[in-house]
């Protein structure tokens, strides 16, 4: 019979989660570097994120299936998975995931895979829909052959997460819930300022539309030619939770706070596709936030460096990006290219390094990432730091898929990705494909194009398209691609073969070389 669980959020919690969290330098240090050592990964890849504003990206139900991108761990023989999901997973999209697995027989994956499900699609996190179902958590802890060698994956941790760690009674491999202020816009502008690092001008630490005003104000006088603002919710992600204050056409007016105040209903513009600026006002005055200057240059980028802090406290850099933005203003993230432009990668990644050395220093732990604004300007490409992303993201996938797929290394001295032949390897990466005419396609429809098109990902040549939120097809035409190849030019190219395929399949009509 499994130990009592204390109180969620008790002291007694939180000693016990301590303790298990001791594990994990020993495990990463033996067991992890052993691939034929036996560990069981329980995986919980639901989004503990605010749910409203989760609630306006397409398709967000289905983000659980991101992570779908740790089923690639089977290739390791003695490595056992217990992925849990909000409803169950489509079996061919499992198989899909499987037959990635080069050298090892789908079967074999599925003997060590172990998939269950809440059965609840409800607006809420994953890990409360466990921890309100008692026998799931005993299904989860039964499929958990060995405690010592096994530990909890999640998307971003929380209270939540910390609770059902201690009550399955292994560690969780992501950052502690009490410094999860560093991710928040506030405290990474805290972590940019010890890092030394770029930030944009502007305020932090804001909350309701009273400071929010004082603040634009004041941002105003310092920079009377700013033409924008940005506001930022403080646990906004993925651009949804950002809005622009627009300065432009004042006609001489001058800008007080009460003036700013009153034109909020029509100069306050919310990135999230619904939500109003009274809405968006009401959730800063609930979550509070940020603001800064809407940085302007004749060239503009949006990359981002992806980092690891491992249980043993190495600071290890993953990869960097150029993201593909959109949205009403453009601060909504689409998908990346990979690796971040040739001209300032290396600058860039090193004032990543800078933040994340000040993130392990104060205690971090697992995946996280640093978005930039990146502007040309006289002397070459200037870095500005706007948050730190405390968790995974819309690039770990990507990532993870690459060396998964390559077994390849990423050379952080050159910024680049080779395979164990020293071959480069590059991709280009969305997260939104999407056309009302793709929910004519079922997932096994999906899989049909793949094998009659050979639009499989090729291990022997190891370049190709890998698929994922395949189960967001059906009920909103929504698809994610990450197009795998040697060079930025033939991964595009290769990414819009794929794409026109599909758009034929579906009757989709097609001018030049683009969908209607």
């Amino acid at each position: 019979m499994a130990e009592a669980s204390p109180a969620p959020g008790s002291a007694e919690e939180r000693a016990r989660f301590v303790a298990l969290q001791t594990k994990l330098a020993p495990m990463f240090r033996d067991t992890y570097a052993n691939p034929l050592a036996e560990r069981t990964v329980v995986v919980v890849p639901g989004l503990s994120l605010d749910q409203e504003t989760l609630g306006h990206i397409p398709g967000a139900a289905h983000y659980e299936e991101r992570q779908l991108s740790m089923l690639m761990l089977l290739r390791l023989p003695h490595t056992r998975l217990v992925f849990v999901t909000s409803t169950p997973v489509d079996p061919a999209i499992i198989d899909y995931y499987l037959s990635l697995l080069s050298g090892v027989p789908s079967s074999h994956a599925k003997r060590r895979l172990v998939l269950l499900s809440a059965y609840d699609a409800a607006p809420q996190s994953l890990s409360s829909k466990i921890l309100a179902r008692p026998r799931l958590l005993d299904r989860i802890r039964e499929a958990i052959p060995n405690l010592e060698s096994a530990h909890l994956s999640c998307f971003n941790a929380t209270a939540e997460e910390v609770t059902l760690a201690v009550q399955l009674g292994i560690p969780l491999y992501a950052c502690d819930p009490a410094l999860a202020w560093l991710g928040t816009k506030s405290g990474s502008r805290q972590a940019f300022r010890e890092a030394a690092v770029d930030l944009p001008d502007g305020a932090e630490g804001l909350r309701g539309a009273d400071e929010l005003s004082e603040a634009l104000a004041a941002l105003k006088a310092r920079r009377p030619r700013l033409a924008r603002a940005v506001v930022k919710l403080e646990e906004g992600f993925s651009g949804e939770g950002n809005a622009v204050f627009d300065f432009r056409e004042l006609d001489g007016r001058s800008v007080t706070a009460a003036w700013i105040r009153e034109a909020f209903a029509t100069r306050l513009r919310p990135e999230a596709n619904g939500m109003s600026a009274e809405r968006f006002l009401a959730k800063f005055g609930e979550m509070g936030g940020i603001v800064e200057v809407w940085l302007e240059g004749r060239e503009k980028r949006s990359p981002s460096v992806q980092m690891r802090i491992t249980p043993t406290g190495v600071l290890e850099v993953i990869s960097t990006h150029d993201q593909l933005l959109g949205g009403n203003s453009g601060q909504v993230f689409l998908g990346s290219t990979f690796p971040a432009d040739e001209r300032y990668r290396c600058s860039l990644q090193q004032a990543g390094r800078r933040v994340g050395e000040v993130l392990a220093g104060h205690g971090a732990l697992g995946r996280f990432s640093v978005d930039f604004v990146t502007v040309r300007e006289d002397e070459g490409w200037a870095h500005y730091a706007i948050e730190v992303n405390l968790r995974k993201g819309g690039t770990t996938l990507p990532f993870q898929m690459l060396q998964f797929l390559t077994d390849g290394r990423y050379d952080a001295e050159r910024g680049e990705f080779h395979t164990p032949t020293g071959q480069r390897r590059v991709y280009f990466a969305t997260d939104n494909l999407q056309r009302d005419a793709y929910r004519q396609l079922t997932p096994e429809d999906l899989v049909d194009l793949i094998v009659e098109h050979r639009l499989h990902f090729d291990p022997t040549r190891q370049q190709g398209v890998v698929f994922n939120l395949i189960g967001a097809l059906s009920e909103i035409g929504k698809l994610g691609m990450v197009s795998i190849s040697d060079t930025p030019a033939h991964a595009e190219t290769l990414y819009r073969r794929t794409v026109a395929v599909l758009d034929r399949e579906v009757g989709v009509a097609m001018l030049h070389g683009r969908a209607d």
